[in-house]
């Protein structure tokens, strides 16, 4: 069983991977996408959004990381990513699964699924603009308003050279409403010859297992389920072992007080509440503490007040460095 961390924009950034893969089980991840839109990026951008550059493309934890190109231009697509590959990404992902109105709206994301053949001239524009050992992906939906051209899209990422696919189970218009339809991938793992990922609605061990026997697939992807859940990628990992692993609050108290020593030395001071309250919402969904945490903090925007009454150390806001993270961490 191999797991991805899933990118999602907003959520899901530098400081939150970070985090996550330090608790263990994530073998990749995606980052967050990168919006084209006609122009060549300057590097500080790739930057911004992928810090991870500047580290061999791998978190502190030593997780690979690819970066993510959404747009619909494929020759802009195609300038970008050369520019992108020389900064030493894990590898190259594409976005044709984003649901965001005004993505869609533009053309980009979810959009695309409606144009198989500009999906396959995206891909192959991409893949013979960086090096052959570069990996290119891509990751998708079922469609956009329903699920027929499904394999369309799908040959059509293959055709253009991809060399992985990450199929999220839902529809555009099923937006993140459950059920995810696993058994859908099935279809589009059988049709084409390159490694399938499934992803969607994975919350806990028996999702996992669940979408692995629909699905056919060996590799998931896990998003929001990692995130209110930071201990889901090692116990699905111990479960396909034979053993049992779970991460309680007790082990999640330390790595809030690590998230928010990121927060504050990385995030503007306007965002850093908003940032932790995120995160901390998110985990009311498994953990029950954090509900208490929460409500506690909930009308709160000043770091100051938001650190006092949580019992949160404020770091200076100079840059943490990663063995003071990692003594927080032990």
């Amino acid at each position: 069983m191999t797991l991805l961390l899933a990118p999602m924009e907003g959520l899901l950034d530098f400081t939150l991977r970070d985090i996550l893969t330090r608790v263990g089980g994530i073998d990749r991840c995606v980052a967050e996408f990168i919006r084209v839109t006609g122009t060549l990026l300057p590097e500080r951008v790739f930057y911004r959004i992928v810090p991870e550059l500047r580290h061999g493309g791998r978190t502190p934890a030593g997780v690979p990381v690819r970066a993510q190109l959404m747009g619909s231009d494929a020759v802009c697509l195609a300038e970008n990513a050369a520019r992108l590959a020389g900064l030493g990404p894990a590898g190259i992902d594409l976005n044709f699964g984003c649901p965001a109105k005004i993505v869609n709206r533009h053309g980009g994301g979810a959009a695309l699924l409606e144009d198989p053949e500009l999906i396959a001239r995206i891909v192959g524009a991409v893949r013979r603009a960086v090096p052959a050992a570069m990996p290119v992906s891509a990751k998708m939906r079922l469609g956009f308003n329903d699920d027929s051209r499904t394999l369309e899209c799908a040959h059509a990422i293959v055709s253009g050279g991809a060399c992985e696919l990450v199929v999220h189970a839902r529809t555009k218009a099923d937006g993140y409403r459950p059920p995810a339809y696993w058994e859908r991938i099935a279809r589009v793992r059988e049709a084409v010859t390159i490694p399938v990922i499934a992803n969607g609605e994975i919350w806990s061990v028996s999702d996992a297992l669940r979408a692995r026997e629909l699905s056919g697939c060996d590799t998931l992807m896990l998003g929001r389920g990692m995130v209110s859940d930071p201990g889901l990628a090692l116990a699905i990992v111990a479960e396909a072992r034979g053993g049992h692993a779970e991460l309680g609050w007790a082990q999640v108290q330390p790595l809030l007080v690590a998230f928010w020593a990121l927060v504050c030395g990385h995030i503007e001071p306007h965002a850093r509440a908003g940032r932790l309250k995120q995160w901390l919402n998110n985990l009311r969904r498994r953990h029950p503490q954090a509900e208490v945490a929460y409500a506690a903090v909930r009308t709160i925007n000043d770091p100051q007040r938001v650190a006092e009454r949580l019992g949160l150390v404020q770091p200076p806001l100079a840059e943490v460095r990663d063995d003071e993270l990692m003594e927080v961490l032990a």
